[in-house]
């Protein structure tokens, strides 16, 4: 693709996303360690990219299903949110996200959270719209 051309991904195409972001001190507790509230921030902000990109519509987070904490996120640590969209309803998607807390010097990584969210199209009137069917081999 030349840099003046413009490639149209349409509504239904991507099903997977990946965010980077770095712990910085603002962001933990007196432990050293991300606060709950930031990670699950970022967990939604990680959903919606992907939700809004497989709908291609406006999306709003209609629910967290489940949130597991398996590690702390320590401060100074790179956090990669990989998320995909795993169902779809007639409005709804199901986005699910794994936090990774990855050490920049190091390079070691772990899983540090798992959730699910439950994000809805919205049409121009903020009224929920129908979103593509999630295709058997998506993402494959």
């Amino acid at each position: 693709m030349r840099p003046s051309e413009v490639e149209k991904v349409d509504a239904g195409r991507i099903v997977e996303a990946r965010l980077v972001e770095m712990v910085f001190p603002e962001q933990t507790n007196h432990y050293g360690t991300l606060f709950g509230g930031q990670a699950l921030a970022l967990m939604d902000k990680a959903a919606f990219v992907v939700a809004s990109r497989y709908a291609r519509r406006t999306v709003v987070t209609a629910s967290s299903e489940k949130v597991d904490f398996h590690v702390p996120v320590r401060q100074g640590q790179l956090v990669e949110l990989v998320t995909r969209v795993v169902a779809t309803g007639k409005t709804s998607m199901t986005v699910e996200v794994d936090l990774y807390a990855e050490d920049l010097l190091t390079g070691d990584r772990q899983l540090g959270t798992r959730g699910r969210f439950v994000l809805v199209a919205l049409d121009a009137h903020g009224k929920p719209t129908s979103v593509p069917p999630l295709a058997v081999n998506a993402g494959n």
